[in-house]
């Protein structure tokens, strides 16, 4: 085949994928908000003005590259090349739309540099001549350039020597964070997401937003996302629904001809989520397997012999179980009742770090999968699993966690109780107050109704982290006698009302895992620091841990937007945002109508509110 027609036959093959990017304004079918890239977006924009040149984005596939160049030249003059793996030997392929047939190196840059702005997409997938014509349009610098590469693919060393070489910066993208791929994956389920459930998308997709929009829409358009019926999440349990696209995406796994390896691949499936012994398999299949890096060996804890043998992507196991006949699943199942010892160890795990104050991220594949799979799960551990996540500031998590929980046993104490005390704690009043079921729970729902003095009056000296809830509701001398360590700490540096001390804990509880906690510490330092730049500091800390807490309200969190209040206006404002009338704030606190309707009157100047109704916005976050 001639170069002309090589030439034409990538401008066919391409011509329907850029007929729509070349032109002012380009629009894109873009059905999911641009979420959790807002410093990297500002990056490339700033990449397109002045004399700067342009910018290399690179990250890992489905990390949203593309999405976030596209967010960038909106509204804007600008052209698209695309290098496709079809083309990948047609010299000059991804510009064939842009191009005669026939063109040197030396015409195509003449060409090409009246371009005001080129957008090269899957730049490590271009044939070699449209590499080195990017290239040489970056050495030549009259054209803004915005390439696109992924990582873990060969890209061609006219590319790579665009950042090596330093003629473009490169922005190496990391995948979306939980709380930003949670977001997306909402907006695709048409509400929000149990927590639950939103962790499970986000492990199963692991950084892959493609994949992620796949199986959202593979979830919804079965109709497998079910209510919570005192929230309205949408929550998923059960198998992944296999659809063409995910079958696709699989195909590694499921495309297996080598009877050995499938039953291999097969058997490490139905084993999820217990680790498979190395001896137990064969090993030449496990190198085949592995060598084309379908599963991984991991070592065992310490004292543990061996190894243990894992499928690579957290999609393989519940694709192969789902495409499983019927009897081949029941020869390699077993029922969930052999997680048993594993649940338990996972569970004394837990305890002892809490003991040991460290409630750092800990990997709990067992308990995750029985959650996953609809499987019932014991109370003690869902209360452990609620509580754990409670003391890390994941209070929607926390409550997720009691209501699995207590969708079998709904009587059960200690779940009603971290019901309780993390629905309080992000002002969900209604569902606090019915789970409420010993007097620490009764407590902090005291405190989300703003009656800080009831609040502290009903907590009882049981314990550590009971006696902390005095320092956390401003009350540190009613704390006792507390451990020698971060939270002793708190509250000494609390009753000195030390700025600078509180943000040593502050750090400390952060670096232990304690994240509303720190987030409450320098809210409470932000309060006390008398220099004004020390007390600002603390406060865009303590708000942007909060942020991170899944919409927590807390008495200390709510000094950050009260702070310039009084005392009895921050208690006041509190009342009346939880849905008080003047009278019954009065009746409350002891006061006339007239000093309440008063106190609020200067508060909705303090806080740039307008009326009653802004009340509760103003007292949370924001977020």
């Amino acid at each position: 085949m001639t170069f002309a027609r090589d030439l034409t036959s990538a401008r066919d093959t391409t011509s329907a994928r850029t007929a729509t990017t070349t032109g002012t304004a380009n629009t894109l079918d873009l059905p999911w908000p641009f979420t959790g890239r807002e410093d990297e977006l500002e990056a490339v924009r700033r990449s397109l003005t002045g004399g700067r040149p342009g910018i290399v984005i690179t990250g890992p596939a489905g990390c949203g590259k593309t999405r976030l160049v596209t967010e960038a030249v909106r509204g804007t003059d600008w052209a698209r090349a695309a290098g496709t793996p079809e083309t990948r030997q047609i010299p000059y392929a991804a510009f064939a739309h842009l191009l005669p047939e026939r063109a040197t190196l030396h015409r195509a840059v003449q060409l090409l540099s009246g371009r005001r702005l080129l957008v090269v997409d899957d730049a490590h997938l271009l044939d070699d001549a449209s590499a080195a014509l990017v290239h040489q349009l970056a050495v030549q610098g009259r054209t803004r350039l915005l390439i696109v590469a992924t990582d873990g693919d060969p890209v061609p060393g006219a590319i790579s020597r665009l950042w090596t070489g330093e003629l473009l910066p490169r922005l190496a993208l990391e995948p979306l964070p939980r709380e930003d791929t949670v977001h997306l994956a909402a907006a695709g389920a048409g509400g929000p997401l149990e927590p639950l459930t939103g962790n499970r998308l986000h492990r199963l997709a692991r950084g892959d937003l493609r994949l992620l929009r796949d199986l959202v829409g593979a979830v919804r358009e079965r109709g497998l996302f079910t209510r919570v019926p005192d929230t309205g999440d949408r929550v998923w349990r059960g198998p992944v629904p296999v659809t063409a696209a995910l079958r696709e995406r699989t195909a590694p796994v499921l495309d297996r001809t080598d009877p050995d390896e499938r039953e291999t691949l097969d058997r490490l499936a139905f084993a999820e989520p217990l680790p498979v012994p190395l001896d137990s398999l064969d090993l030449r299949v496990l190198e085949r397997l592995e060598a084309d890096r379908l599963i991984r060996v991991d070592d065992l804890p310490e004292g543990v012999p061996d190894s243990a043998v894992r499928l690579a992507h957290p999609l393989h196991g519940p694709v192969l179980r789902a495409c499983a006949g019927t009897l081949r699943a029941r020869r390699l199942t077993g029922a969930p009742g052999r997680c048993g010892p594993a649940l338990a160890a996972e569970a004394a795990t837990l305890i002892r770090h809490i003991e040991l104050a460290d409630v750092r991220a800990l990997p709990t594949p067992v308990g995750e999968w029985l959650a996953d799979e609809g499987v019932a799960i014991p109370t003690g551990y869902a209360a452990v699993r609620a509580r754990f996540a409670r003391l890390r500031g994941e209070l929607r998590e926390a409550a997720a966690w009691a209501r699995q929980g207590l969708r079998y046993a709904p009587d059960d104490r200690d779940c009603r109780v971290e019901l309780a005390l993390a629905a309080a704690q992000v002002g969900d009043l209604a569902t606090a107050e019915r789970a409420v079921a010993d007097r620490r729970s009764a407590a902090w729902v005291a405190a989300a109704r703003g009656d800080l003095d009831a609040a502290v009056a009903a907590l009882v000296p049981e314990g550590a982290f009971i006696r902390y809830d005095a320092v956390r509701l401003g009350a540190p001398e009613r704390a006792g006698d507390l451990p020698v360590g971060v939270l002793a700490d708190h509250a000494f540096a609390l009753e000195r009302r030390d700025g600078g001390a509180l943000d040593r804990v502050a750090r400390a509880l952060e670096e232990r895992g304690f994240l509303l906690f720190a987030a409450e510490a320098y809210a409470q330092a932000a309060g006390v620091h008398r220099e004004p730049r020390a007390a600002r500091t603390a406060r865009t800390r303590a708000v942007a841990l909060a942020r991170r807490c899944q919409g927590a309200r807390t008495p200390a969190l709510s000094g950050l937007v009260l702070g310039e209040l009084t005392a009895r206006q921050r208690q006041i404002v509190t009342l009346a945002a939880a849905g008080l009338s003047n009278r019954q704030i009065a009746e409350r606190l002891t006061l006339s109508v007239r000093t309440v309707g008063n106190h609020l009157y200067s508060a909705y100047a303090r806080l740039g509110a307008s009326d009653r109704g802004a009340l509760p916005c103003a007292v949370g976050l924001g977020a």
